[in-house]
């Protein structure tokens, strides 16, 4: 006995790529490299230490559902400094949830918002494609239709979903939009964004923002859902943005993280997560909390990735459709038949990279807009990844 909604799970990417690989060995005297996970390899902020020590004498108490109120208010008050949010927009009490990372916030979101009908049908859960496998395992879950709306580079690996069916959107409950995307890096416009949520109110479907990557780009800070929110000027309804310190502070082992937006559902939220999920220790919230209101190291961290950019691009010019991503840490690269480069770059080179197939599904014209790219992920030091990347060149100009 079990819940079979389970078997609509496909397995998670990694696995899939061990089992890929399983039989395959790097080449002898080639130090390995692994650019298939986006797990930052960057120096941890030394404050991360000085407040956990600080805050020792609080690993005793059970941390409360909301958080602390210095943690929200940190996280609120960054919110109005990155995306200069009009006053009174964002209340610490009404419109931020503490959570203990992105990942399970994101999967949370379909038990919080899909219905068991919507409008006399089965919901429907929009994602972009390529996806983020939360967000499906969201959608099965929940017993909802995955919908998976083409981000490719016709449309600047944004996915439109004012060019889906009508009666699609009267079904749709909730829509997950990554800004800067995971895999392309792309970013979303701010008339983008005002597009999304005008359909959303429209349709009565909640907007999700996974904006994890926000704060790694290239010139321009990429505009956020709350911005189009404050743009348009009618409150935060029907949307949720998700953020966390792992990717901006080098810090996915703190686990921390926020959901802002929708007052409504920050209340039911926190009402379900009080029964369910993991609250940050209240050592690792005043650490969170310290990073949130700490901008140096982010600006560190940030030239970093530009310095690795323009690395990649002087390796790699125009080949292999390589171009620097407006946002994030990943090449998303055009090799052919995403498997068959991944085998190569390993057996050939010690490279670990994702095959972009296992980060999509096929459409309903049957082909999947991941089959041809690899996911190449830039999180270690700036020597060993200009080492790595020089020997994937090699490879894949030998391959193609």
């Amino acid at each position: 006995m079990y819940n079979s909604r389970l078997d609509g799970l496909t397995d998670y990417p990694f696995k899939r790529l061990s089992t890929l690989l399983v039989d395959i060995s790097p080449p002898e005297g080639v130090e390995p490299i692994a650019m298939s996970i986006g797990e930052p390899q960057h120096a941890v902020p030394d404050l991360i230490h000085a407040e956990l020590a600080r805050h020792a004498k609080d690993w005793n108490k059970y941390p409360p559902t909301r958080g602390t109120k210095s943690y929200r208010v940190a996280v609120t008050d960054w919110l109005y400094q990155r995306y200069g949010l009009s006053a009174g927009l964002i209340d610490p009490d009404k419109n931020i949830l503490p959570v203990a990372g992105t990942r399970e916030a994101l999967f949370m979101a379909g038990e919080l918002i899909v219905p068991p009908l919507k409008n006399g049908q089965i919901p429907a859960v929009l994602m972009p494609n390529p996806f983020y496998q939360v967000y499906l395992g969201s959608a099965v879950m929940a017993g909802a239709d995955p919908i998976f709306v083409p981000a490719t580079n016709e449309n600047g690996f944004i996915p439109n979903f004012t060019e889906l069916d009508a009666g699609l959107l009267n079904r749709t409950a909730l829509a997950y939009l990554c800004s800067p995307a995971n895999p392309q890096g792309s970013v979303a416009t701010l008339d983008q964004l005002k597009a999304t949520i005008a359909l959303a109110r429209k349709h009565d479907f909640v907007v999700i923002g996974d904006e994890c990557y926000s704060e790694i780009y290239g010139v321009d800070p990429p505009p956020g859902l709350l911005e189009a929110c404050d743009d348009i000027g009618d409150g935060l309804a029907n949307v949720l943005v998700f953020n966390s310190l792992s990717k901006r502070s080098n810090a996915p082992g703190l686990r921390a993280g926020f959901v802002a937006g929708d007052p409504d559902l920050i209340e039911k939220f926190q009402r379900l997560r009080s029964h369910a999920s993991a609250v940050q220790p209240l050592p690792v919230m005043a650490a969170a909390t310290a990073l949130w209101q700490d901008e140096r190291h982010v600006n560190e961290n940030r030239s970093l990735y530009r310095q690795k950019f323009q690395d990649a691009e002087e390796i790699f010019g125009t080949h292999f459709g390589f171009s620097k991503p407006a946002g994030g840490f990943f090449l998303w690269l055009d090799v052919g038949d995403s498997r068959d480069a991944t085998i190569a770059l390993w057996r050939d080179g010690g490279i670990k990279v994702l095959p972009g197939a296992y980060l999509s599904r096929p459409g309903t014209d049957g082909v999947s807009p991941g089959d041809q790219y690899i996911r190449v992920a830039l999180v270690h030091n700036r020597v060993t990844t200009e080492s790595g990347l020089a020997r994937m060149f090699e490879i894949l100009s030998k391959e193609v």
